[in-house]
This record gives C-alpha cells, sequence and structure tokens, in this order.
C-alpha cells in the first residue's frame, strides 16, 4: 500500500514514501503496518468497511507487530 491512505476525517492523503511492510484483513477489517521513508516511523492504518470507520496509530518499533495484531487496544 504505498500510495493513497485515508484519515479518519475522510480526506484523501498521497504519500509516495510510505511502504506497506505488513497486511492483513478479515470481516471487513483492513490493517497495514506502514513504514515512512521520510521520518522512519511505523504506523497501522486501520479501515473497517462495515462501519466507515478508519484511522492511523503511531507503532513505536518496540511494539510494531503488537499494534498491528492489537489496533483498537492502542486507539483507545
Amino acid at each position: 500500500m504505498s500510495g493513497t491512505l485515508s484519515n479518519c476525517d475522510g480526506e484523501d492523503m498521497t504519500d509516495t514514501t510510505l511502504t506497506e511492510l505488513h497486511h492483513r484483513s478479515a470481516d471487513g477489517i483492513e490493517v497495514s503496518l506502514l513504514w515512512s521513508r521520510i521520518t522512519n516511523a511505523l504506523t497501522v492504518a486501520v479501515e473497517d468497511s462495515r462501519s466507515g470507520l478508519s484511522f492511523e496509530v503511531p507503532a513505536p518499533a518496540e511494539k510494531a507487530l503488537d499494534v498491528f495484531e492489537h489496533p483498537f487496544a492502542y486507539a483507545a
């Protein structure tokens, strides 16, 4: 998923510096672990097609896989 992402406010943002490191989908929920080449930051992006909810959560390197596996817990 390099390219277009959807922010929580529904606006599209284009960032060709993002690289998708991991992706999973189940039951209408798409989860992506993204890495920014510019900031070297990791982010988990979530899109729920059932509810229309989408959000991003910062993912510190030492917890990135946990944030990827449990993004709703980290979004709270």
